[in-house]
């Protein structure tokens, strides 16, 4: 290349291309020089010849999109102090659109020499350029037309999913795209989904991620994508034609079945890993400004993957506000669900704070304003558990609810728990300012056992994870009826408690969300971690489906779309309606309030409750619902309350039609939910 270089604009980081050229912008506060490197059959270095700050750039006149590049960063080798600057290293751009090429493990990705007595204070000079993705300058891409559904919280069901864990083995996609962006957006899916009436996909993490190596080694890949390298790049692997409109058009295609699109960004940490990782991104561009340090040389590891992204760094609060915007404006997202949110909160000191900083500069930005926020709230750090200690409008994924359910109805919970979970887990959320939807409501996710799975093992079995079974959470709360694993004769019996359980989640206060292909019985033979798993065990077996199943998933979303009472913004608190009806009334089988010792009662297995619009609400919701939570091993008969009353759904007879009821009680089933719908 006979190229040129002279200095650019530092507003805009990564590399734009003008018409005329590509101007190129880094961040990087303890470098000494910056060099852009250009690869067409050979490598072209110019050193970026401006320093705005602590932004280098540069403009590089009649470059085209197209182009690979990368950066080597000079600056001190001094890890004691935290800065790990190797030019042999080239380097992802943090700003990348594109990436061209996998990450191929060698040595020489080290920034330090393996094997050395000094460890990761030796210095490793060989280049590491064969190894690592290039990134690509991107032709500039128009603002995605503002087309989402725009569902209210309230109206809102949320389904996980994994891009290619739901599309690879569907008969029905053409296999070039099982597995892609064009496969989960293509019309058996989006039939499917709309089937099921969700109203948003909340897509497992793609961003573009690497495979751990010790995976790798293994035969592995990781399979989730929380080890992120380019939080501007959607995954390349799900690319069908290796084109970025791919991902637009899947949004595109979302939108028009009435479908939001949420993506799980992981914005924690960096598949660098810790020092021992390799230099191929943050740590070689500034170390020192990107990452959380404990004492210079090693990582604060809050996140349990060796390192910490430190978003009280201003700069990389830029990038990661930068990528947020991004995939609203160009990409059409609707909204994120932040992986392991409270180190996003923590500051300098590394104390959590519901003021971070991040957390502000969310709240106030006009761009994601119109989307959807969901916190993880949990790390492993010091304090980490914070479950509803984020500000509005954050939501936050409440495993109090997948806990307390899991343990109702296996029969060791309580009816305290259950009426806390149901009502929307108000003691956990119900503080100024946050909606009644604030609580994600969830019986399984990714990270766990399925819900087949939950009725199907009472211990893990990761053994496929190369970790001699000691990865996952020991502690599922599930139960195996007797028989661990598959077993025919025990089908009813799990068949009924996995609709109680649905029945339950659907019919809660707070916001649901489905695992996908739980609604189809997909079991994952025990593993309750396969984030290493890209095979059949993850990929939904889709001629395996259990048609009755998912027909009832569709008639408890249905039924709770139907009838607004079962999915309010504002929280029940027993309180008078202008009518003098209590807005939430408990109720034991006999028809008396629970008092005191009934609500810990370890045989009581049965707990009803009769539910209006809330009282503090500004507009009244029509009718009224009486929901039976029967979670005893024997039928039991409940009191019902006065008044006109239809028998919407009893999940011991999921096909049965609805009808009235004038009955002044009525028999519930062992393992089985009961609604009943008043007009009045």
């Amino acid at each position: 290349m006979n190229l040129t270089i002279r200095p650019g604009n530092p507003h805009e980081l990564g590399a734009h291309f003008t018409g005329e050229g590509v101007n190129f912008a880094v961040f990087s506060a303890h470098a000494e020089r910056v060099e852009l490197c250009l690869f067409d059959t050979t490598e072209t270095r110019l050193t970026l010849p401006e320093r705005d700050g602590d932004i280098w750039h540069g403009f590089v006149p009649g470059l085209m999109p197209g182009t690979r590049y990368g950066f080597r960063v000079h600056g001190p080798y001094a890890p004691e102090a935290g800065h790990r600057f190797n030019p042999a290293k080239l380097l992802i751009d943090p700003y990348a659109r594109q990436l061209s090429g996998r990450l191929v493990w060698h040595d020489a990705l080290m920034g330090y020499r393996m094997g050395d007595a000094q460890a990761d204070l030796s210095f490793d000079p060989r280049d590491s350029a064969p190894y690592v993705p290039k990134s690509v300058v991107c032709a500039p891409m128009p603002a995605a037309p503002r087309t989402g559904p725009g569902h209210p919280w309230a109206d809102t069901v949320i389904y996980e999913a994994h891009v290619k864990g739901l599309s690879a083995r569907h008969p029905g996609i053409a296999p070039e795209l099982r597995g892609t962006y064009l496969g989960i957006s293509s019309e058996p899916i989006l039939a499917h989904l709309t089937r099921l009436g969700v109203t948003a996909v909340e897509l497992l993490p793609v961003h573009a991620f690497l495979d751990d190596r010790f995976l790798v080694r293994q035969g592995l890949v990781n399979y989730w994508g929380y080890q992120s390298i380019g939080f501007f790049v959607p995954e390349p692997r799900y690319l069908a034609q290796g084109g970025l409109w791919e991902f637009r058009a899947m949004v595109e295609r979302f939108h028009a079945a009435g479908i939001e699109v949420i993506l799980d960004v992981v914005f924690n940490h960096s598949g660098e890993a810790d020092e021992r990782g390799p230099t191929i991104l943050f740590r070689g561009l500034d170390n020192a400004s990107y990452y959380r340090l404990r004492d210079g040389r090693h990582y604060i590891n809050d996140t349990g993957t060796g390192n910490t992204l430190d978003l009280s760094h201003p700069m990389v609060q830029r990038m990661v506000m930068d990528s947020l915007r991004y995939w609203v404006r160009v990409m059409g997202v609707d909204g994120f669900r932040f992986d392991l949110a409270t180190t996003l909160a923590r500051g300098k000191r590394g104390a959590f704070s519901p003021h971070a900083a991040f957390l502000a500069a969310l709240r106030q930005d006009p761009v994601l304003a119109r989307v959807k926020l969901i916190a993880e709230p949990w790390d492993v750090g010091p304090g980490g558990y914070r479950l509803g200690g984020f500000p509005h409008p954050l939501a936050e994924w409440n495993d109090r609810f997948r806990d307390g359910m899991r343990r109702f109805w296996r029969g060791d919970g309580d009816r305290a728990e259950l009426a806390r979970r149901v009502a929307g887990s108000a003691e956990v959320f119900d503080h100024p300012g946050r909606a009644a939807t604030s609580s994600i409501n969830l019986l399984t996710a990714h990270d766990g056992f399925t819900l087949e799975d939950v009725v199907s093992y009472s211990r893990k079995h990761n053994a496929a994870n190369g970790e001699d079974n000691r990865d996952g959470h020991s502690e599922n709360f599930s139960d195996n009826f007797g028989t661990e694993g598959p077993d025919p004769a025990l089908k009813p019996a799990r068949d009924a408690r996995k609709r109680a359980m649905l029945a339950a989640l659907m019919f809660s206060q707070g916001t649901p969300m489905l695992l996908a292909g739980d609604e189809m019985g997909h079991s994952q033979g025990g593993n309750n971690n396969a984030y290493a798993q890209d095979n059949e065990t993850t990929w939904i077996d889709w001629e395996a489906a259990d048609p009755a199943l998912v027909e009832f998933v569709a008639r408890v979303v249905a039924l709770r779309r139907r009838h607004p009472v079962l999915g309010q913004r504002w929280y029940l608190h027993a309180r008078l309606r202008p009518d003098g009806q209590r807005d939430v009334i408990w109720r034991l089988p006999d028809g008396r309030e629970p008092h005191g010792a009934d609500w810990h009662d370890p045989e009581g297995h049965m707990l009803a409750v009769e539910i209006r619009g809330a009282a503090e609400a500004p507009e009244d919701l029509p009718g009224a619902a009486f929901l039976i939570f029967n979670a005893g091993r024997a039928a039991a008969r409940q009191v019902m309350p006065e008044g006109t009353w239809r028998l919407a759904l009893d999940t011991a007879t999921p096909d049965a039609p609805e009808r009235a009821h004038a009955a002044p009680d009525t028999l519930v089933a062992a393992q089985s939910v009961q609604l009943f719908i008043s007009e009045h």
